[in-house]
């Protein structure tokens, strides 16, 4: 498995590895700057590349006292330092891969794409391509660059055709990929999360509402922060952030924390009573998003309160998951807060039901399928 994040954090990377391996797989998975102390599960081996700095020194030099003048700078070289960031960490991730055995390359994200087909041809071995998200149509920050995307799209139409399989997060984006790029070979592997008996969600009234993801532009955050000044119960944001982004929020009375390790977040979830699960209604990927959090608070057993937005607002009426707002709209999200509390027992009464059909047990059989048809010759 290849992946150009750290992969600890990666839920969807460490559900499908872990799986795998506990279908009798050896798992590598190579990722960038992954700590020494990442933790590995049975059957997973943990392998590290550097991304290097990019262009991070040349943004830190621009004048400290000019805090203006230094986001502009960032704005301006973001997508370089990206795409430089990117470069090295496949170039050194190449690298270490010759170390490897390996039969199959799941390549995961567009990030991963170019390394993993290179791999793949150089083997001989089938290709699988893990789409997150609809990469041409995701949030950024920095200056727009409409050649390097047109670029990208078509390399990704091209890689993606000779992949085996390409997986997805849901079926709505599956749909765009076939009509982007004409790929037929599509399935559906949810971020869905295990559920356990004793996921049966809290049976008091919600003392809070909880935000379990990246504090970073997109999410709808600034809608979140204007309705907690009138909210009835406590807005807590909690995750990992973006530097630039926070300096610039106002989190209104909105609480807000550093991220809690994934295994930690269910508990949070069933101490608060009910889940946030935001994004802005303004970026193409977004409506064909089914995000981590909504599987989350399903498998807490907890409802949620959602932007209606394309595939997650349309998953969270199919099932009965909660109550949904208007994104930009802080009115509208205090509305969802009420109704979300007044109808309460019937929404936790309704994720029970929904937790047999979304949950990883469903997913996780999917993906074993996938794999269960590679030809892999040794």
């Amino acid at each position: 498995m290849l992946v150009a994040s750290s992969v600890v954090a990666d839920v969807r990377v460490l559900r499908e590895a872990t799986a795998l391996a506990g279908a009798g797989h050896c798992v590598h998975v190579l990722g960038r700057d992954v700590p020494a102390d990442g933790l590995v599960e049975p059957g997973v081996w943990l392998w590290s590349a550097s991304g290097g700095d990019g262009l991070r020194g040349r943004v830190s030099r621009a004048p400290g006292k000019r805090p203006a003048l230094r986001r502009a700078v960032r704005w301006l070289l973001l997508p370089e330092h990206r795409r430089r960031t990117f470069n090295q960490w496949a170039r050194r991730a190449r690298r270490v891969a010759e170390e490897i055995d390996f039969d199959v390359v799941h390549a995961h994200d567009y990030t991963a794409l170019p390394l993993g087909h290179g791999l793949a041809r150089d083997r001989n071995v089938p290709l699988v391509y893990d789409a997150h998200e609809l990469w041409s149509e995701r949030h950024r920050s920095g200056r727009p660059t409409p050649l390097g995307d047109r670029w990208q799209r078509a390399r990704e139409r091209r890689l993606g055709t000779r992949s085996y399989v390409v997986l997805t997060v849901g079926e709505a984006l599956a749909g765009r990929l076939h009509a982007a790029y004409g790929w037929r070979h599509v399935a559906v592997v949810r971020n869905t999360f295990p559920i356990s008996d004793g996921d049966q969600g809290p049976l008091f009234r919600p003392s809070s509402l909880v935000y379990a993801g990246r504090l970073a532009a997109g999410r709808d955050l600034e809608t979140v922060a204007m309705a907690s000044m009138t909210a009835g119960v406590a807005l807590r944001l909690i995750g990992p952030s973006d530097a630039s982004w926070v300096a610039t929020f106002n989190p209104g009375r909105c609480q807000v924390g550093p991220p809690v390790a994934p295994n930690e977040v269910n508990g949070l979830l069933k101490a608060s009573g009910l889940a946030l699960v935001t994004l802005s209604d303004a970026w193409g990927n977004h409506h064909v998003a089914l995000p981590n959090k909504l599987f989350q608070a399903v498998a807490a057993g907890v409802p949620v309160v959602a932007s209606d937005v394309g595939e997650l607002a349309r998953t969270v009426r199919e099932h009965g998951l909660g109550v949904l707002y208007r994104p930009g709209d802080p009115q509208s999200l205090v509305a969802a807060i009420e109704e979300a509390l007044a109808r309460f027992p019937d929404l936790v009464c309704a994720v029970r039901l929904a937790q047999d059909t979304l949950s990883w047990s469903c997913d996780s059989a999917t993906l074993l399928q996938v794999y269960q048809g590679l030809d892999v010759r040794r």
